[in-house]
């Protein structure tokens, strides 16, 4: 059984937006306060795209294909995680904490997990890939400790 010790770190993201907490009360009862928060602005990607799509020919016949245009809002969710993990090997690197909980939705956990420094994975606890970015923070550390409870 995984618990959430005091000063435990528990980051809780999505693609979008992060809260960067830590457990100010005891194993039994967590009581979660925000360090940090990140969020970043990325709107659907038909307000990024700056072009129409590109367009090739097919050989010699008068047929033409159209090329696949960048999905900015997918790489920015990407880039995102990555910055995530770039916060999170400065604070580990200055031992600002030594225990972390991740908690995000599996794509998301994903991209984090590849972005990860070793620093980083060597403290992580635990991963729950859930979407918990929207509740508000009594609930999540309700879901936490219950999330853990069952590990």
């Amino acid at each position: 059984m995984t618990q959430l010790k005091h000063g435990t770190w528990v980051l809780i993201a999505d693609s979008e937006k992060a809260l960067f907490t830590h457990n100010v009360d005891d194993e039994l009862n967590p009581t979660l306060d925000v360090i940090r928060m990140e969020e970043q602005d990325n709107p659907p990607n038909r307000e990024q795209a700056r072009h129409r799509r590109g367009r090739f020919n097919d050989g010699p016949s008068v047929h033409r294909s159209a090329v696949q245009d960048t999905d900015w809002h997918r790489l920015n969710k990407e880039l995102f995680a990555n910055e995530l993990a770039d916060i999170l090997y400065e604070k580990a690197y200055k031992n600002e904490f030594h225990e972390i909980v991740l908690i995000a939705p599996p794509a998301t956990l994903g991209e984090l997990r590849k972005a990860l420094h070793q620093v980083v994975t060597d403290k992580v606890i635990a991963e729950i890939p859930k979407l918990l970015t929207s509740h508000p923070l009594d609930e999540i550390e309700t879901m936490v400790r219950n999330d853990l409870a069952a590990m």
